[in-house]
């Protein structure tokens, strides 16, 4: 499986010292997403009974033991039924998250941010009530800090104070906090920066963007350079990572009520970094030529058809590949910003200070993600 930890990569041991003592069942909510899809694989992998509620089944939870839950959190009256039978769930991890098209500018939408709003509510008031919560896991980002409006403070600590801003973070946050105090169950919040993973069609993940260009490049006969604007340093985090420290978080007392930032521990340049992307990819490496992502490859869908039927991948077209996700390149790699960015850095130094110190290479950890999606016939091998 892919999310078997690779010993190069994370030197933490945080999942095996926080596996439960006994048996527990744990709903992850979102589970067909990048988060989603590896807590399940975390809390499988720690021994916890899992059901994966989602409106498809999570591709890259086939084969393992855990249960699919068919839910769509836009029906109130499905999540009232869904929560019926479930009072057996000790805990939840909501990773589930609505986004418009186009992604960036539906963030401060207040339709985007009342129907993320709504989707928690639809599901935990009636879940609350029926099943005896022990913990609830919600998931933010950079957007808490403010990242997405203007300079945020370097770096964004959890316990800075709140910039006020349109975002539904805000609504999951007072909500949870708020049940948690009347029904008597914990909570943490995770604030993971730039997560990296192997599922496709999500609304932020990279290699699948990363690896479609690159593939539409080399079928063109074009080098593969970088496509964005100016520099801009990074962190990012494995999505190992992060299902590893939804485990840690679900299982210590003392991260109840917290709120914690998650990185990979080390910071990067996408430039320093394209070398051993293409190599990765066994494409010819080029001089940086801008290129809004999100233009170039909705342009291309027929290029890609031919290249699924070259190599024989799976028959996925190039939107459903994408997901939402190169519209979030274009802003990952400054496209058309001609002067560095505010820095977006988040001290991790809390969370390590509490007992979870898992640690990956960032460049290691997307190529290993790239290498991942070619072995599923996800990308070619070219």
């Amino acid at each position: 499986m892919p999310y078997n930890t690779d010993p190069e990569q994370s030197r933490g041991k945080a999942i095996n010292e926080a596996k439960s003592p006994q048996p527990s069942t744990v709903l992850i909510v979102g589970a067909s997403g990048l988060v989603g899809t590896a807590a399940a694989h975390a809390f499988l992998d720690a021994g916890w009974q899992v059901i994966a509620a989602s409106r498809r089944p999570p591709e890259l939870l086939a084969g393992r033991a855990c249960e699919h839950l068919p839910l769509d959190l836009q029906d109130a009256d499905a999540c009232r039924r869904a929560a019926a039978a479930l009072s057996h769930v000790t805990h939840v991890v909501y990773t589930a998250v609505y986004e418009l098209p186009g992604l960036i500018h539906g963030w401060s939408d207040p339709q985007q941010i009342e129907t993320n709003g709504q989707m928690l509510r639809n599901l935990m008031d009636p879940l609350a009530e029926c099943a005896k919560l022990q913990h609830v896991t919600i998931l933010q980002g950079t957007k808490a800090y403010g990242g997405a409006i203007g300079p945020m403070r370097v770096p964004a600590r959890e316990g800075q104070p709140r910039v006020e801003h349109p975002n539904f973070y805000w609504l999951h946050e007072d909500y949870i906090t708020e049940k948690s105090a009347a029904c008597g169950f914990d909570f943490t919040i995770l604030r993971p920066q730039l997560i990296v993973g192997p599922n496709h069609g999500v609304v932020m993940n990279l290699p699948p963007v990363v690896g479609a260009y690159a593939a539409i490049r080399h079928h063109e006969g074009l080098p593969f350079g970088f496509p964005g604007g100016a520099d801009w340093v990074w962190e990012a985090v494995d999505v190992r990572l992060v299902g590893n420290a939804c485990v840690w978080a679900a299982t210590q007392p003392t991260a109840a009520g917290e709120t914690y930032n998650l990185t990979n521990g080390e910071v990067f340049m996408w430039r320093d970094m394209w070398p051993a992307i293409a190599d990765t990819l066994g494409v010819a490496l080029g001089a940086d030529e801008p290129v809004s992502l999100a233009q170039y490859l909705c342009e291309r869908q027929a290029v890609w058809t031919d290249i699924v039927k070259q190599y024989g991948l799976q028959p996925i077209p190039l939107m459903a590949l994408l997901g939402e996700s190169h519209h979030y390149a274009d802003m990952c790699f400054a496209y058309g910003v001609q002067q560095p960015p505010s820095p977006v850095f988040v001290s991790t130094i809390k969370i390590k200070q509490a007992g979870f110190s898992d640690t990956y290479n960032s460049e290691e950890s997307f190529c290993y993600w790239l290498r991942d999606l070619q072995r599923r016939k996800v990308l070619p091998t070219l």
